[in-house]
C-alpha cells in the first residue's frame, strides 16, 4: 500500500510546471480579453472621475404621504432603475425629509438616468375616443391608425385573426360635417367614456371645424371639449400639461408621436393599471421583422381586465377599437384590436429602437414610485478632490509595498523573489479583473475600493509568510529542502484557507449590510482574497517545488534564506534497528 502512495506523490510533485503553465495561460487569456473589449482601465467612481449629482424633491400629489417608508421605497426603486441602466457605484440617498440625492459617475448616460430616475412610470391602458394629428403636419399626415407602427397581440404562439396585423387605413377625411371635432368629442363624452360608443363619433375630426357642443353638454364636458380643440401636441409646453392631474377614472387628454408626427387623443377611463403588469422586457422580433418590442405579462387580475377591454374594443370601428397605452401622460402606442386578447401576454410595438424598448421595459419592470419628484438641481461633480486623494492613496500604497519588499529581502533573501513574483501575479489578475468587471457588471473603482486593494497586499503577503515559515520549521528539524517544501505545504495550506475564509466572510457580510461606497471596499477585499487563494495554490506552491530542485536553494545557500546553519537546524536523527529484546541485568 505504501508504494502506490509514494508513486502518486512523486507524480504530483513532478508536474509543477503544468500548474504554472495553466495560470500563465489564464493570465494571458484574461489580458487578451481586456484588450479585445477595449476596456483597458477600470471604471472610476464619481469620487475619482466626477459625474452628475441630481437633487429631487418629493411631491405629495399622488395621494401618498411624504414619510420615511415612502421615501425609503423610492430610494430602493431608484437604485434598481439606475443599476438597470448599467450604472454602478451610483449613490441614491435621502437628504432631509423631502429630498433625494442621486450621484451618477462620469462615463454613463446621465441624461438617460435623469429621465428615468425620478419618473413615476404610471402606465394605464385607456380606450381611444377621438384622435387627430396636430401642428403643421395635421393637414397632410395620415391618421395614426394607418401607420401600422403599433400593434397589440397575444403570445407569439397564438393565432387570433387580426390581432397582430397592420392597422386598417382610415377612410374619414377632414370636413365640416356632423362628425366635426366638437360633435365627435361631445358624442364620445355622452357615451360615458366606454369603448362601446357609437360609430358616428369614431372618425377623426377636422382640425378646421369649429367646436360646436350641444346645449345639453355639461360644463365638464364643454371644458374638456374646449381643451381638446385647443390642444396642439406639436408644442412641448402643451404636451407636458395635457391630461395633467387626471385620475385613472377620469376621461382625459394625451399626446403621442408616430413617425415624427404628434397626435392628440381623447382617452376614456383607465381599463387596466400598469401595476397589473407582472413582467416587461425588450425583445427583437426576428419572425415578422417588426423590430424591437416590449413584451408584457399580466397578473391574474390584469389578464382578465385586458381580455375584457379588448373584447369590447373589437366591436367598435376606428379609432374607437384602439386603446392608448399611456405612460406618464404620453401615449406611447395606440394599437387597434380586432378580437379579444387572452392569455395574459401582449406586445407593445412602436418602431422602437433598442434603447427605447429597453428603457420602457426598465421603467415598467421596476414599478412606479410611491411619490412624484420634481428635479430641483443638476450639478456636475469634479474629480479634483478625489484625484488628489487617489494620488495620496496610491502613494501610501506604493510606500507600504516598498516597505514590504524591503522586509522580505532583508529577512527572506532569495525567497523574497518568490514573494515578489506572487505579488506581481496577484496584482496583474486584480487589475485585469477590475477592468473586465466594469463593462460586465458595472463595477466602478472608488476610493474605498482602492483602500481594499491596498489592504489586500498585506493579506497576500501573510499567506507567503505562513508557507515560508512552515518550510523553515521543517529545515530546522533537520530535513532537506525538497521534502521540507512538500511536508510544509499541508500545514500551511490549512492555515491559509482558514485565514482567507475569515477575511472573505467579513467582506461578504460588509458587502451585504452596507450601501454605497463601503460596498466598493468590501467587493475589492473579497475579490483579492479569492485571488490570494488562487495565486498561492497555482503559482507560489508550484514555483517553490521547482526552486527546491535548484542547487542555489537546495544546497542551503546563505543568500537563499534557507541556510540550515542560520536557521539553527538540528542534525538529522539516526536510529539503529534492534536485533531483539534487551534483557534486564540483575543487580
Amino acid at each position: 500500500m505504501a508504494a502506490p502512495k509514494r508513486g502518486r506523490s512523486a507524480s504530483a510533485q513532478s508536474k509543477p510546471g503544468r500548474t504554472l503553465a495553466l495560470i500563465l495561460i489564464a493570465i494571458v487569456a484574461l489580458t487578451g480579453g481586456m484588450f479585445l473589449s477595449g476596456h483597458t482601465t477600470p471604471r472610476l467612481g464619481i469620487d475619482l472621475a466626477g459625474g452628475t449629482s441630481i437633487t429631487l424633491e418629493a411631491k405629495a400629489d399622488q395621494g401618498s404621504a411624504i414619510n420615511k417608508a415612502n421615501m425609503d421605497t423610492a430610494v430602493d426603486i431608484m437604485n434598481r432603475r439606475v443599476n438597470g441602466l448599467g450604472v454602478s457605484e451610483a449613490e441614491v440617498q435621502t437628504q432631509g425629509d423631502r429630498n433625494i440625492i442621486v450621484n451618477i459617475p462620469k462615463g454613463t448616460n446621465s441624461k438617460e438616468a435623469r429621465d428615468q430616475v425620478g419618473t413615476t412610470a404610471k402606465l394605464y391602458f385607456r380606450p381611444v375616443l377621438a384622435q387627430e394629428a396636430t401642428g403643421s403636419a395635421a393637414a397632410t399626415s395620415p391618421s395614426p391608425s394607418a401607420s401600422g407602427s403599433s400593434t397589440a397581440s397575444p403570445s407569439p404562439s397564438a393565432s387570433k385573426s387580426g390581432s397582430t396585423g397592420e392597422k386598417a387605413t382610415s377612410s374619414s377625411s377632414p370636413s365640416a360635417s356632423a362628425t366635426s371635432q366638437g360633435r365627435a368629442v361631445t358624442d364620445a363624452l355622452k357615451a360615458d367614456s366606454t369603448p362601446s360608443a357609437s360609430a358616428s363619433a369614431s372618425s377623426s375630426a377636422s382640425p378646421s371645424a369649429p367646436a360646436t357642443g350641444g346645449t345639453d353638454t355639461s360644463s365638464s364636458e364643454a371644458k374638456l371639449q374646449a381643451q381638446y380643440a385647443a390642444l396642439d401636441c406639436s408644442k412641448k409646453a402643451q404636451r407636458t400639461t395635457a391630461g395633467e392631474g387626471a385620475k385613472p377614472a377620469d376621461t382625459t387628454l394625451g399626446c403621442g408621436e408616430i413617425s415624427g408626427v404628434w397626435y392628440k387623443y381623447l382617452l376614456g377611463p383607465a381599463a387596466v393599471d400598469g401595476t397589473e403588469v407582472k413582467k416587461a422586457q425588450a425583445v427583437f422580433d426576428t419572425q415578422t421583422a417588426a423590430g424591437w418590442q416590449v413584451t408584457m405579462t399580466f397578473n391574474g387580475k390584469g389578464s382578465k381586465k385586458f381580455a375584457d377591454i379588448t373584447a369590447q374594443l373589437a366591436k367598435n370601428t376606428q379609432p374607437q377599437n384602439e386603446f392608448g397605452i399611456v405612460l406618464d401622460g404620453e401615449v406611447v402606442s395606440s394599437p387597434y384590436v380586432s378580437s379579444s386578447i387572452t392569455g395574459g401576454n401582449a406586445q407593445i410595438s412602436g418602431s422602437f429602437t433598442q434603447d427605447e424598448a429597453q428603457n420602457l421595459a426598465n421603467m415598467l419592470s421596476y414599478g412606479a414610485l410611491p411619490l412624484s419628484f420634481q428635479e430641483q438641481s443638476v450639478t456636475t461633480v469634479t474629480a479634483a478632490l478625489g484625484g488628489d486623494q487617489l494620488h495620496a492613496g496610491l502613494l501610501a500604497g506604493a510606500i507600504g509595498l516598498l516597505l514590504v519588499v524591503i522586509y522580505l529581502v532583508a529577512y527572506y533573501r532569495g525567497l523574497s523573489l518568490v514573494a515578489m513574483a506572487s505579488l506581481l501575479v496577484s496584482g496583474i489578475l486584480t487589475y485585469v479583473l477590475m477592468a473586465l468587471l466594469g463593462p460586465a457588471i458595472g463595477f466602478a473603482l472608488n476610493l474605498p475600493a482602492v483602500c481594499g486593494a491596498i489592504v489586500a497586499i498585506g493579506i497576500t503577503a501573510d499567506s507567503f509568510i505562513v508557507y515560508f515559515e512552515r518550510i523553515r520549521d521543517e529545515i530546522r528539524e533537520g530535513r532537506s529542502l525538497r521534502p521540507a517544501v512538500e511536508r510544509a505545504w499541508p500545514r500551511a495550506r490549512r492555515t491559509i484557507l482558514v485565514s482567507d475564509f475569515v477575511s472573505f466572510l467579513a467582506a461578504a457580510v460588509l458587502f451585504t449590510v452596507t450601501v454605497g461606497k463601503v460596498q466598493g471596499f468590501a467587493f475589492t477585499l473579497g475579490l483579492t482574497t479569492v485571488l490570494d487563494v488562487v495565486v498561492v495554490f497555482f503559482f507560489t506552491k508550484p514555483l517553490m517545488t521547482l526552486l527546491a530542485r535548484r542547487k542555489f536553494f537546495a544546497s542551503g545557500s546563505k543568500w537563499s534564506g534557507l541556510d540550515p546553519k542560520s536557521l539553527g537546524a538540528k542534525p538529522p536523527l539516526r536510529r539503529t534497528r534492534r536485533s531483539g529484546p534487551v534483557e534486564t541485568k540483575e543487580a
